[in-house]
């Protein structure tokens, strides 16, 4: 080659070169930036990442109260409960026992007697007054008697013995009462042994 075209090239060749620094130099301070950029993106995404852990926990941490609280409130609720029934039902053992007396007390006045004698009349009212005050003093705790003749027959209260056609009474009355029943504040301590017309 010539030294002409050695001179031509030249400057062509020089403005490349300095076009590579100069994009050298423009990348350079980029690639510098780049790597700031990159660690604040990833700063920003680690900080929106622990709000929205902080938030999970935020709710995981009131839905354990809330539902704590409701336990606490069942809780509360089901011991209330259980002490209102102890106290209604605290007489059932008792109140079985006492029905047997009753039923003694009630069998002996209805025993035939000759009640026109003044010893026996005598012993006769007794008996029921003392009856009548043993019922009245179960009555105030809460024992009531079922079963009665011409009610109708209902098997959460009554014991059905036998079904048998009995004048004067409709299908499903009780014909007779064979051993009262009784409850204790609504609960059945002691079904009515009854029968039932057919």
């Amino acid at each position: 080659m010539s030294e002409q075209e050695q001179k031509i090239e030249t400057p062509e060749v020089e403005k490349q070169e300095d076009a590579v620094v100069e994009e050298t130099q423009q990348t350079e301070p980029s690639q510098e930036l780049d790597p700031l950029e990159e660690a604040i993106a990833r700063v920003q995404e680690l900080e929106e990442q622990l709000k929205t852990q902080i938030e999970e926990a935020a709710n995981k941490e009131q839905d354990i109260l809330l539902r704590s609280r409701a336990e606490i409130e069942n809780l509360r609720r089901r011991t209330e409960q259980d002490v209102e029934k102890a106290h209604k039902f605290a007489l059932e053992k008792f109140s079985k026992d006492i029905l047997n007396t009753i039923d003694n007390l009630e069998r002996a006045l209805a025993t035939p007697a000759n009640k026109e004698d003044e010893s026996v009349k005598a012993l006769f009212d007794g008996v029921e007054l003392t009856l009548k005050e043993l019922v009245s003093t179960v009555g105030r705790f809460g024992v009531e008697a079922v079963g009665v003749v011409g009610e109708a027959f209902n098997p959460d209260l009554h014991q059905a013995i036998s079904m048998q056609p009995a004048e004067g009474f409709e299908s499903n009355q009780i014909s007779v009462v064979l051993q009262k029943g009784y409850t204790l504040n609504g609960r059945v301590i002691r079904p009515a042994m009854v029968m039932v017309a057919a």
